[in-house]
């Protein structure tokens, strides 16, 4: 995590700018993930942290890895790499939790590295690609051009199904309460 605390403070600072009302429009942080490079509007992203203790929580889809306490608030977590059927990777030092807020919920996105809060103009963007794979292109909102690369801007309020963002907003509480009945 070492690595990434330049981007957390870049972050800090792209979060808390007041100077400026639109200090977020065009601002992505972006990670890797695989072989590819993403992207994520900024304004969902709550905080980065290092790969942490996570709890399992039974009846869960796959690509649930649980959930970890984050001072004091159960946060769900949900490892990208198996959302998007990738191989699975062990994690490591570099392995991320970007926390985002989805429908006014906190939801930790397991990633393989976060790279930087990339600046990517709204005429860069273009829309996703059409295919015929099913679902998987409905979590990106764009392809994101940045002089030669090409960042994939992921939706982030598409990353979950209604019935799977409740299921998530059911498992933190009832981990909340075991722990208050447990202690």
């Amino acid at each position: 995590m070492a690595q990434n605390k330049g981007i957390v403070e870049k972050l800090d600072d792209e979060l808390y700018d007041e100077d400026e009302e639109d200090a977020q429009k065009d601002k992505y942080l972006t990670f890797h993930l695989a072989k590819e490079d993403y992207g994520i509007e900024i304004r969902f992203v709550t905080e980065i942290i290092g790969i942490q203790r996570i709890t399992k929580v039974p009846d869960m889809p796959d690509f649930v890895r649980g959930v970890i306490n984050l001072r004091g608030k159960i946060i769900p977590v949900i490892d990208v790499r198996t959302r998007f059927r990738l191989e699975p990777k062990e994690y490591d030092d570099r392995t991320c939790i970007i926390v985002v807020n989805i429908n006014d919920m906190a939801v930790g996105l397991v990633v393989d590295e976060v790279s930087e809060v990339a600046n990517i103009p709204e005429d860069q963007v273009e829309p996703p690609p059409r295919t015929g794979r099913g679902d998987r292109g409905r979590f990106i909102k764009g392809m994101g051009k940045m002089e030669e690369d090409v960042k994939i801007i992921l939706d982030v309020s598409r990353l979950l199904y209604d019935e799977e963002l409740e299921m998530l907003k059911g498992a933190a509480p009832a981990k909340e309460k075991k722990r208050a009945t447990a202690g």
